[in-house]
């Protein structure tokens, strides 16, 4: 069974990068059956799809956040990373990194989430 954990700062000052790893295990993010994706949450708010990276290292955003997002994955240590340039206090939310069925776009297995705070 697919595990994920995410690991990064909690806190980001205004117009610094934000950037967290998805560490996982019971898999390998080099399986072209899933997507490796992040979604988060503001306080009060519902789920938002950030983007993911397929196994062919092809990646997905979120429009509204495209110009703002990378993500990218390190296959040695069987990790991706999300890096959200340029923060806004509107930015704070829990970051969950997930996987996400190729086939039906589901999501079958979900980290516990981070709490991320922007704020100087």
């Amino acid at each position: 069974q697919v595990q994920l954990q995410e690991s990064g700062p909690g806190l980001v000052k205004p117009s610094q990068t934000l950037s967290l790893t998805c560490t996982v295990s019971g898999g390998s993010i080099t399986a072209n059956s899933y997507y490796w994706s992040w979604i988060r949450q503001p306080p009060g708010k519902g789920l938002e799809w950030m983007g993911a990276i397929g196994y062919s290292d092809s990646t997905y955003y979120s429009l509204s956040l495209k110009s703002r997002t990378s993500i990218s994955r390190d296959s040695s240590k069987n990790q991706f990373t999300l890096q959200l340039r340029s923060v806004t206090p509107e930015d704070t939310a829990v970051y969950s990194c997930v996987s996400q069925s190729v086939s039906s776009r589901q999501v079958v297995a979900w980290g516990q989430g981070t709490q991320v705070t922007v704020s100087s």
